[in-house]
């Protein structure tokens, strides 16, 4: 089905020449008029001709054509609803209570058309060593605005501030100025005077651009492996690879060190997993001018892992240019990813090596769990005194998850999921995005904009892709820690007696 425009008639209110795209959901078409309105999707009714548009479909919308007249209803401010529950106050919570009240990240208010922004900030925001860092760097900051990555640094901080501060949804007035005085793409405007949808990966490496440009990387500069900022050790990976034509054997390869902040995972009609995709990437064709040839020469190109980040941010290719429509269309493909990755695949043999002795640790672990169930003196056959606690609730130890000397790497290669950024709709400049972030044992908070609201692993995995429902755009991962082995009070003290009638 075309792309319309229509006019819109709003009470007193007139939207004129707004894009209706069927091939889109309706939700996206109402996500739009929100932005112009003010109407939140929930209570906005649209008439065409006595038919009313539904959120999934326009199967009962039978004709629609160019400058035609839509009638929409709704309340842009919308009453507050009477309380189911009796509201419980602090003062009457327990300490669990307060604790898993206070737990929860405020919401981020959509400016129009800012929830690309508001989904990458609410993933940056699960990695404390960037929010510690910031907060380290704020003495660097200027006391006036500073357009550039000091201002997008000093914008980001102040939102992450307000954000702790509060259980409230926060308005990113702050942010999005800056956003759009640094990155003027970004403030583009339609034709009604609304900004403009972007792509939200776009943005999630713009803003890593800035603060990589801004926040100088931890430890000694005299030392070899420091890099210069603390994207590049957090969040940035190395790649040796290999450059071969493949027309003339006696051309010697080019080797060279890449690096890089996202890893890409290629979707084709073969890719039915984040795996396959990642590894599609490790080899590949390019064209370019062969030295030996005189002429352009298709060269092989091979690239291995060899530096790993503490978190690891992937970027499934799901956008590709149709230059009829001028568009960034989407793939839809289901692919399936994990939500614990294993590196170890994409790695070179030098890497591998070096990886050992920090998998080895988590094989250790596991072994002496093992051990531990076998023998029957597990903790939950433990008889617990008053006052005391289990060991999951007491402060946990864990090995450091970083190479020494080379701080914001990954000595093993495992990784835990805690962040997801979707995408729903057809084209990554118009759609909703939504920000996804893990808040405990199978326990998601969707983020979508002001409103955030509890999800499990499953419905995360469901995010994988396959039809109009929000699908994973960019996942980033966050070290998977490994816990330092105690045995269980009094399993020692059991293990004297016996040893002592053994000498």
């Amino acid at each position: 089905m075309p792309v319309y425009k229509v006019n819109i008639k709003w009470g007193k209110e007139k939207f004129s020449d707004v894009e209706c795209n069927t091939d889109e959901s309706p939700l996206v078409f109402k996500s739009a008029l929100y932005s112009l309105s003010g109407v939140v999707p929930e209570r906005m009714k649209i008439m065409v001709k006595g038919a009313t548009i539904g959120d999934e479909s326009w199967s009962n919308i039978k004709m629609l054509k160019n400058n035609m007249t839509m009638m929409m209803m709704g309340s842009a401010s919308e009453l507050p609803a009477e309380p189911v529950e009796k509201a419980q106050f602090i003062e009457d919570m327990s300490e669990s209570e307060v604790n898993q009240a206070s737990d929860y990240p405020p919401g981020i208010y959509n400016m129009g058309n800012t929830c690309y922004m508001a989904a990458t900030l609410q993933c940056f925001r699960t990695v404390p060593e960037l929010k510690e860092r910031l907060q380290n760097s704020k003495g660097r900051f200027s006391r006036q605005a500073v357009v550039g990555s000091e201002g997008i640094s000093a914008a980001i901080t102040q939102l992450f501030e307000e954000m702790d501060s509060t259980s409230q949804p926060v308005m990113p007035l702050v942010m999005v100025k800056m956003l759009h005085m640094t990155i003027p793409r970004f403030a583009e405007k339609g034709e009604q005077g609304g900004f403009q949808q972007q792509d939200a990966n776009e943005c999630w490496t713009e803003l890593m651009r800035m603060l990589s440009e801004f926040l100088p990387g931890e430890g000694s500069t005299t030392s070899e492996t420091v890099r210069k900022s603390f994207i590049e050790q957090y969040f940035g990976g190395e790649s040796a690879t290999s450059l071969k034509c493949s027309e003339v054997e006696t051309e010697a390869a080019t080797e060279s060190v890449e690096r890089w902040t996202q890893l890409r995972c290629h979707i084709n009609t073969e890719v039915r997993y984040m795996q396959l995709g990642l590894t599609m990437g490790l080899k590949e064709n390019i064209e370019k001018t062969s030295p030996t040839l005189g002429r352009n020469a298709v060269y092989v190109k091979t690239s291995l892992v060899k530096r790993l980040p503490s978190y690891l941010t992937i970027n499934f290719i799901r956008f590709f240019y149709k230059e009829k429509e001028s568009i960034n269309a989407k793939i839809l493909k289901d692919v399936k990813f994990p939500l614990e990755y294993d590196a170890y695949e994409l790695c070179s043999p030098e890497l591998k090596e070096k990886l050992a002795p920090g998998r080895d640790q988590f094989e250790d672990l596991r072994q002496k769990k093992i051990e531990r169930e076998l023998s029957g003196k597990g903790l939950e056959n433990k008889k617990l005194k008053k006052g005391e606690k289990q060991e999951d609730e007491k402060e946990r130890k864990y090995h450091p998850h970083s190479f020494e000397g080379d701080i914001g790497s990954s000595n093993s290669g495992y990784y835990e999921l805690q962040a997801v950024l979707t995408h729903q709709g057809r084209s990554s400049s118009s759609g909703h995005y939504v920000g996804w972030i893990k808040h405990k044992e199978n326990q998601w908070i969707k983020c979508d904009d002001d409103k955030l609201s509890l999800v499990t692993d499953e419905e995360i995995l469901k995010l994988s892709g396959g039809g109009d429902w929000h699908v994973a755009y960019t996942l980033l991962y966050g070290p998977k820690r490994c816990e330092v082995w105690e045995e269980p009070v009094g399993q020692e003290q059991q293990a004297k007696p016996e040893e002592a009638k053994m000498e």
